[in-house]
């Protein structure tokens, strides 16, 4: 895919999708980003859009509520006056004991990782269509993409994240013929939280065998390499530094 003039929405553009928004934008593509608490992120966000030299559109969303999604896809649309790629970032990651889960901890993590995911490329797939063609990049995590739990307490979340892969494989069949693309990333020690001690930053970094964190660069080359290949679809990219094979 030629990049430049082209429309792009990010959920969740905060931390790891401000850098994709800005390297995205340094190529020629207009961006629209969505915020639900993080305003002040975005805005600075779209300021760095602006400043590499691109369109820039925030829209306050609430993806866990389904009502939302498509009218927020519709109207970034409408600003970008096109939609070439949906980036579904948006996440929730959050520590529960088994015990303490209740159904709404479970809808919090399944309504927004995975089933605002398919309601925003189920709304952005029309749009796509209009343009010939188009990219959806998925968002799922190392540990589901290796096929076991790892760490207590993250079950609705680990769930959402399989099925993000599911969700990917079978749209990737499902839009092929609309020249519409459809892959999914896998993060793994990319960004550390801000709460991170540096003895959690140096276990992570021993059991990595690349023996660092990442970086958010890593997710936007891993972005770029999925919009500009024509041949890959149905496909979760680790993006763990080997992470999976320790």
């Amino acid at each position: 895919m030629e990049l430049a003039g082209k429309g792009v929405l990010i959920t969740g553009g905060k931390r790891i999708g401000a850098v994709v928004a800005v390297e995205l934008a340094r190529r020629g593509m207009n961006i629209a980003l969505t915020y639900r608490r993080s305003k002040d992120e975005a805005e600075a966000t779209a300021v760095d859009v602006q400043a590499a030299g691109a369109k820039a559109f925030l829209f306050p969303a609430d993806l866990s509520r389904a009502d939302e999604c498509r009218p927020l896809v519709d109207a970034a649309a409408s600003a970008l006056g096109r939609l070439d790629v949906l980036i579904n970032m948006a996440s929730v990651y959050r520590n529960t004991a088994f015990n303490d889960l209740n159904e709404a901890r479970w809808d919090e993590s399944i309504d927004v990782d995975l089933k605002a995911a398919y309601l925003c490329s189920h709304a952005a797939a029309p749009h796509m269509r209009a343009a010939g063609g188009g990219r959806i990049i998925n968002f799922s995590d190392w540990i589901a993409v290796s096929g076991r739990p790892r760490y207590k307490g993250y079950l609705p979340y680990y769930v959402a994240k399989r099925g993000v892969m599911g969700l990917t494989e079978a749209m990737a069949l499902e839009l092929a013929e609309d020249h519409i693309l459809v892959n999914a990333i896998a993060p793994g020690p990319i960004l550390a939280p801000p709460s991170t001690t540096d003895e959690e930053l140096k276990a992570v970094e021993e059991a990595t065998p690349l023996g660092k964190w990442g970086g958010e660069s890593e997710i936007a080359t891993a972005v770029l390499f999925l919009l500009e290949s024509g041949f890959v679809t149905g496909e979760t990219i680790r993006v763990d530094g080997g992470r999976h094979v320790r």
